[in-house]
């Protein structure tokens, strides 16, 4: 079976190396896996961080969450799968994420905000499961307002291919001629894509994007190269042709296929913010300190 959406003539790209993700903890103490930044690899320009959050089982009372925390000058794209959140921030926003919804958060200028599981799946517990994604801004748009977009997971479109060998919800850009409705800064596609057994993927991917792939589940060959790659590997492809594609094995392959044009901009971290100066840091600091991100007001 092949699913294809290419132009003749495209080049498929090799992959450049497959990363295993390492296993940490984040917020209040809810496991991750992680394949960036880590000491195998820093970041793929624009992205600055992935994190699979679970998947694990919360017994009821146990579920853990990012209590209160800042953010500036990038974006963060949460992705539920299983579970429910909650998050609220200092300008008043509030919402819930269910299983299959998305929030594009742009914290530009800066913003203080909570992710936590709802108080009704902490009553009652379940399975927690997601993904998150940093994206940075450009230089020009880092302290611009912050601003959200949270998508249920009914109205992000979903393509199948005509033999049903490959589905893809698409998150942002496009594929199998579906459209996101989600809007970015920069030129990105986020797509999760499930093939069946023995089943081809092809993306379009014209340089200068950085591509990758994150496996969920299954196995696969990736790459123009097919190299192979498993649950909890990212698998980053090469610019050396304008297309990406992957096979599955003989189980149903889950994957998310992420890719960005790069900013090619310095780059200064310090844990909740990213900017491109070590001043620009210290200023988000004091900003911080002395409030000027404000603070989430609960009753």
């Amino acid at each position: 079976m092949s699913t294809n959406h290419e132009t003749n003539g495209a080049r498929g790209r090799s992959v450049a190396r497959v990363v295993t993700s390492i296993e940490t903890y984040e917020g209040a103490g809810f496991p991750v896996h992680r394949p960036f930044p880590t000491r195998a690899l820093g970041e793929i320009d624009p992205f600055l961080l992935l994190d699979r959050m679970g998947p694990y089982d919360a017994a009821p009372g146990q579920a853990a969450g990012a209590p209160d925390h800042p953010h500036r000058g990038f974006e963060t794209v949460t992705y539920v799968i299983d579970g429910e959140m909650e998050h609220e921030d200092s300008a008043g926003n509030r919402g819930r994420l269910g299983p299959g919804d998305v929030q594009w958060m742009t914290a530009g200028a800066g913003v203080v905000h909570s992710e936590m599981p709802s108080r009704a799946f902490q009553e009652r517990g379940g399975r927690m499961h997601g993904f998150q994604l940093w994206v940075n801004l450009p230089r020009k748009e880092k302290m611009i307002a912050p601003r959200y977009q949270d998508v249920p997971s009914g109205r992000i479109p979903i393509a199948v291919a005509p033999d049903g060998s490959a589905r893809v919800k698409v998150i942002a850009g496009e594929a199998l001629g579906a459209h996101a409705i989600i809007d970015t800064r920069t030129p990105i596609f986020y797509l999760h894509v499930t093939l069946r057994p023995g089943a081809r993927f092809t993306q379009a991917a014209p340089p200068p994007y950085n591509v990758f792939a994150y496996v969920l589940g299954g196995e696969g060959l990736f790459g123009a190269d097919e190299r192979r790659a498993g649950v909890d590997q990212a698998v980053v492809f090469q610019t050396d042709g304008d297309q990406v594609s992957f096979v599955a094995g003989a189980q149903p392959l889950d994957v998310l296929l992420i890719g960005g044009v790069p900013l090619r901009e310095p780059i200064a971290r310090y844990g909740p913010f990213v900017m491109n100066t070590p001043r620009e840091i210290q200023q988000a600091i004091d900003d911080f300190r002395a409030g000027r991100m404000g603070a989430i007001d609960r009753p």
